[in-house]
């Protein structure tokens, strides 16, 4: 699907599955692609039309190297639905981008129907850490913290078994437009999503890893709290990327979630 004009910039989408269907969008983590849900959306395509886009800087959507914050992304998906006429959808999002959809939900409640949000925080300290990560990229690219990431990302075990997946997701990530990263690691260092949880209505499922390093189970916990209809799941042995690592798992208990809503 050629580039969406949305919110003033374009992001690559990739649209999917029956025509009549409900819509589930997804919105992808820091340094990854739309290609990061393949394994999620060969399972869910079908009862679900399934949108995927790049978020901007990421993949093959154009970085923007302006002020960026987890509201400005939001309002890029906000517009990627207004651009391709669909009034409502089930949102999901892991890492950045379950803090994407938690903002959509915050702000434009009436376009959600129900919220997945994986690995993911409603606040990620500190601001100071987040500019130094995004200072360093700037000046050094993706591929000078992409063994570090990986290691977090993914247990011991998947990293022995996978290493073909392992290829491709350090492949996207060094790839990743050193601006569009940096810019996104600022927007994560200025969120603070706690203060609007409560004002999210749609059903909401939570899932965390157990062996999450960079958003652990506390984490999920603290979002739970603030959301009136939310729900945790904790996966064993699934570190930060478990959409990747654990696709059957993790669409079987969001596939079963939206079954219910």
């Amino acid at each position: 699907m050629p580039l969406i004009r949305a919110n003033g910039g374009d992001l690559h989408v990739d649209l999917s599955g029956p025509t009549g269907a409900p819509v589930l969008a997804l919105s992808n983590a820091l340094g990854t692609t739309l290609a990061m849900w393949d394994g999620m959306a060969a399972r869910l395509r079908g009862p679900y039309r399934i949108l995927r886009y790049d978020t901007r800087g990421h993949g093959a959507s154009p970085a923007r190297d302006t002020g960026t914050r987890i509201e400005d992304l939001a309002a890029d998906l906000i517009g990627l639905l207004d651009a391709l006429s669909i009034e409502r959808a089930h949102l999901a999002g892991l890492s950045l981008g379950g803090m994407t959809v938690q903002a959509v939900a915050a702000t434009a409640p009436e376009r959600v129907l129900s919220l997945g949000l994986m690995a993911t925080a409603a606040h990620l300290p500190s601001r100071e850490s987040w500019g130094e990560r995004a200072a360093s990229v700037r000046m050094r690219g993706t591929a000078a913290i992409v063994e570090a990431t990986l290691a977090r990302w993914f247990t011991a075990g998947f990293r022995e078994a996978s290493p073909a997946v392992l290829t491709t997701i350090r492949e996207d990530f060094v790839a990743c437009d050193r601006t569009g990263y940096a810019r996104a690691c600022e927007a994560i260092g200025q969120m603070d999503l706690r203060p609007v949880l409560g004002r999210i209505r749609a059903p909401t499922l939570v899932i965390a890893g157990r062996d999450d390093p960079s958003t652990p189970p506390p984490m999920a916990e603290e979002i739970c709290a603030g959301i009136p209809q939310a729900e945790l799941v904790l996966l064993p042995r699934a570190a930060h990327l478990l959409a990747v690592e654990h696709p059957g798992v993790v669409a079987s208990h969001l596939g079963a979630f939206l079954g219910r809503h």
